[in-house]
């Protein structure tokens, strides 16, 4: 028989099963290395958690504070919390603060980060400096300094009004009027919030190819169309996380409004989330319906992480 007449099915090695994968062998290294981190989740936020929870289930009053037992109550200090007006008008101003401060936070900061894009060595430097003392001032004292300028009888803006509409401004009071407490609290929320947008979004655009954004110009690609169909997509992951954490930061804003209560505000009008359950907590007594409210917050907050976790999972499936 010659080699002409064979099969080629014959002359073809029958195929073979594919190695069976090796399990790899247990490597607790990142475990041990992520030991000390969750030690301090589990102490420091996990603990305190878990003993919240169990108070918005007692009653847990004054006498509590001082070794009375606490009592269980079920869902008492949920209902009495879900069911009470105060409270939705309270998460509603909070909400609507909220919406102002971040929207206004993310236009200026990603617009100062597309101007230290296009600025020089030197002028970059001198905005990063200045973002930087900014973001260096803790709230408090940043809340302050803001209360003076906006001070009823020595302000700089009352001044300044009095100065360029020949109108007499001084004696105005912005904190008196619920209205313009809050504008002053969204202008320094979103004063001292701009900074870390404006470096994390910066940070994002020197990813963005020079050779891409000059082909788009090349093409005729205008400004805009360039920051719509090149930059954004680009950096639509860190505008994501960054709008995610600022609508979290500005839900429980607590500083900023407590300070400003304290050096003009009406309490009772201009409460937010964050005020409320210190003043249902602390001033009241009752840490029951105050613990059931930071966990109905926490849920909220919780929730809107969800919606980020579960974005970021989408966008590495795809």
């Amino acid at each position: 028989m010659t080699s002409a007449a064979i099969s080629p099915e014959l002359t073809q090695p029958a195929p073979t099963d594919p190695p069976a994968r090796r399990r790899r062998p247990f490597d607790g290294t990142p475990l041990v290395l992520l030991l000390p981190a969750l030690i301090m989740l589990v102490v420091f936020i996990g603990w305190p958690l878990l003993q919240l929870i169990i108070m918005s289930f007692q009653k847990y009053g004054r006498e509590q504070i001082f070794g009375a037992p606490a009592s269980f109550v079920g869902f008492d200090n949920y209902v009495k919390v879900l069911s009470d007006p105060e409270f939705w008008t309270v998460l509603a101003r909070s909400v609507g603060l909220m919406v102002v401060s971040v929207a206004a936070t993310m236009v200026f900061g990603i617009a100062i980060a597309l101007l230290m894009r296009s600025l020089g060595r030197v002028m970059r430097t001198v905005v990063s400096v200045g973002l930087l003392l900014a973001w260096a001032m803790p709230a408090l004292t940043a809340t302050i300094v803001w209360g003076w300028i906006f001070d009823t009888s020595y302000g700089l803006v009352n001044y300044a009004l009095t100065q360029i509409t020949g109108q007499n401004w001084i004696g105005h009071s912005w904190l008196s009027d619920p209205l313009s407490f809050f504008g002053v609290a969204a202008i320094i929320i979103t004063w001292g919030a701009i900074p870390f947008v404006a470096f994390s979004t910066y940070a994002g655009l020197t990813q963005v190819p020079d050779e891409v954004m000059e082909a788009a110009s090349l093409d005729g690609a205008g400004a805009w169309q360039r920051l719509r169909h090149i930059v954004v997509p680009y950096v639509r992951s860190i505008l994501l996380v960054l709008l995610i954490l600022q609508v979290i930061w500005d839900l429980r804003v607590f500083a900023q409004i407590y300070a400003l209560q304290t050096i003009g505000g009406v309490r009772a009008d201009t409460n937010t989330i964050g005020v409320y359950i210190y003043s249902v907590s602390m001033a009241t007594g009752d840490l029951g319906s105050g613990g059931a409210i930071a966990v109905i917050l926490v849920l909220i907050l919780l929730a809107i992480s969800a919606y980020y976790i579960r974005s970021m999972l989408k966008e590495d499936e795809s």
